[in-house]
């Protein structure tokens, strides 16, 4: 099945103190299921790594590495969700709009969710998405 995967389970694909065994699954499934993210899920990333590198968890080489081995993995870019919905899902769910573009697109493409953000989860199994498993 295919499966919208956030920035945060990407993230801990490639940072060195990050656990979650739902991110390991959802590595582990990359190559044989369809996974797609929306467009700001590349911003995340970087400010994710950036994030990191200032705090002293990584160095740039690090951040860099990572962003390149992100990009050769097989995730596809969608098209940008309407924004009247990403906004309504928004406001219904108290969500960012960051996160409200994930769901927008599972709802889209009628697949899973995988998120480490339990109020995102928890605005997927609302909006009837088949959970990340």
């Amino acid at each position: 099945m295919a499966f919208v995967p956030d920035a945060l389970v990407a993230a801990a694909w490639v940072l060195p103190d990050e656990e979650a065994v739902l991110a390991d699954i959802a590595l582990d499934r990359l190559g044989g299921e369809t996974v797609m993210v929306p467009g700001v899920f590349w911003h995340e990333l970087r400010n994710l790594l950036l994030s990191a590198e200032r705090r002293g968890r990584i160095d740039e080489n690090h951040a860099d590495a990572s962003m390149a081995r992100l990009r050769r993995l097989p995730i596809h870019r969608a098209d940008d969700a309407d924004d009247r919905v990403v906004m309504a899902l928004a406001r219904v769910h108290r969500l960012t709009a960051y996160d409200a573009s994930y769901l927008a697109l599972a709802i889209h493409e009628g697949c899973a969710l995988a998120s480490l953000d339990r109020r995102l989860n928890e605005a997927a199994v609302a909006e009837g998405v088949t959970p990340f498993s």
